[in-house]
């Protein structure tokens, strides 16, 4: 069997492998890169969801690429035109021709000797198992499984007559034009799904056992389009997405230091914008403190405005029963449905399900450390993307492509071949991969990597202090270890 080799290998072609392409070509044009990708076709998350309405919670000058200006009328963009946006990245900049798609990465397997990743793929035309070898491989393959989404199991679910639906594989012939539907959820998805449902069914009822922080934001950034008027596209672009990002961490500084008074002005928001008189509480008001969990963002404030029209309406109870014709509430409130769409979360997955072993000993990732929330403590030349849960994906992902191409060019400098972050502090302890209490995080925390106590193996999800230490540290910082291969170059 023939087996390819390649410098670079990137897993997925999402938001972040077609980024990450980009920077190792601009940084590295003399190195191979190949991207695999299992589906057919590029664009990760933002081909994969194709629900009504779907859209970015987070502004496109944050969202989109350092090297590429949003130049779209709205900062918080639809789904399409996201996905617009990255097939043009891909065209732009030539990363098209380095993709293989129907390609799924099985396993890999880190030769010390050879300083090389062997790397099983599985053809998925006709299942044949191919070997792949690279220097660096770099995952870009999210944090969730593309197979299914996550349905909690509610009694009396098949007696239902209606249709069931998961946001994460929509039928695109389901017509819900005048029926009753009700959506099982708080998060952004269900969010995004209400206030567009409500524009054809007849009722739209959200129905949520608890409550999630909601901020209404223009879809269009005023400032924005002031400065493109009279700036360059990309001086208007970089000023806009630093405003954005200090807005952010601002916000969140604040909500972290003062939370009584960030949850405060968060209901304010939401009181004004609903009919006086509404239950803000419970339907607005979580038990948590904000940014414990993402909040939610609706543009224009849709959800706020299809309440207001009553073309929708909130529910926060939990399900006894599902009947026949509906659901029955532990309230003992009956809702009568006829398409129920459970906007119940994600089923996170590591790494896209591969396994990992290093001289063919299996890695157990949820005993690793993440070393600056891109490698992992033990594991020679490999990163991975993992965007921020308090700002933008594409911040991290574009960090960490950046900050790859810088090690593998001072490897490069140096004659080196390997690299490998090695915890030598007894002082650092595992902690939480993340700080965050949602469901769908804490169902899956024995799937991914540890953090450390502090720096570098801590997550400050915080992006100047990832700039500093990602773009200006030193590479020599001792817990870095540079090696060369025992065995020739093949």
């Amino acid at each position: 069997m023939s087996i390819e080799h390649i410098d670079t290998l990137i897993v997925g072609a999402g938001l972040s492998g077609v980024g990450s392409a980009v920077h190792l070509r601009q940084g590295l044009p003399q190195q191979s890169v190949l991207i695999l990708e299992a589906r057919e076709r590029l664009g990760g998350t933002w081909d994969l969801f194709r629900y009504p309405g779907i859209r970015s919670d987070s502004d496109m000058h944050t969202l989109g690429y350092s090297f590429k200006p949003w130049t779209g009328a709205k900062a918080i963009a639809d789904g399409p035109s996201i996905l617009q946006y990255v097939q043009e990245t891909a065209q732009e900049f030539g990363v098209l021709p380095l993709i293989r798609f129907g390609h799924k990465v099985l396993s890999a397997n880190w030769d010390s000797a050879a300083a090389r990743w062997h790397v099983a793929v599985k053809r998925l035309a006709d299942d044949t198992v191919l070997q792949v070898q690279c220097r660096f491989l770099l995952m870009c393959s999210g944090y969730y499984n593309y197979e299914h989404g996550y349905t909690p199991a509610f009694p009396g679910m098949d007696s239902f007559k209606g249709q069931v639906v998961h946001p994460q594989h929509w039928p695109q012939d389901l017509d819900y034009r005048g029926q009753q539907v009700v959506v099982i959820g708080s998060g952004a998805t269900a969010m995004t799904l209400v206030p567009e449902m409500a524009k054809l069914a007849g009722l739209v009822t959200l129905l949520q056992r608890s409550p999630t922080y909601v901020v209404a934001r223009p879809s269009r950034d005023a400032i924005a389009d002031a400065l493109r008027g009279f700036l360059p596209a990309k001086i208007a672009y970089a000023l806009t997405r630093w405003k954005n990002v200090l807005t952010g961490l601002f916000y969140f500084t604040l909500a972290r230091s003062k939370p009584e008074l960030a949850k405060a002005r968060i209901l304010q928001g939401a009181a004004q914008a609903l009919p006086a008189g509404y239950a803000v509480n419970p339907h607005f008001t979580p038990s948590y403190k904000p940014w414990d969990q993402r909040i939610c963002l609706v543009p224009d404030a849709d959800l706020f405005a299809a309440i207001s029209q009553g073309k929708a309406r909130m529910v926060t109870d939990t399900i006894e029963m599902i009947e026949p014709q509906g659901l029955r509430l532990h309230s003992g409130e009956f809702l009568r449905a006829d398409v129920i769409v459970t906007a119940t979360g994600l089923d996170l997955l590591g790494f896209g399900g591969m396994e990992i072993s290093v001289d063919s000993v299996p890695l157990k990732v949820a005993k690793c450390l993440s070393y600056k929330g891109m490698m992992l403590n033990g594991v020679p030349n490999f990163a991975y993307v993992f965007g921020y849960t308090n700002a933008s994906w594409t911040l991290k992902s574009d960090l960490t492509g950046q900050y790859v191409v810088r090690l593998l060019r001072h490897m490069r400098r140096r004659g080196l071949d390997s690299v490998v972050p090695q915890l030598n502090d007894a002082t650092v302890h595992p902690e939480p991969w993340v700080d965050f209490s949602s469901g769908y995080f804490q169902r899956a925390m024995d799937r991914f990597p540890k953090q450390g106590s502090k720096k570098p193996w801590r997550l400050y999800q915080n992006y100047v202090r990832d700039l500093l230490a990602l773009r200006w540290s030193s590479l020599e910082d001792g817990v870095l270890q540079f090696g060369k291969a025992r065995l020739p170059s093949q």
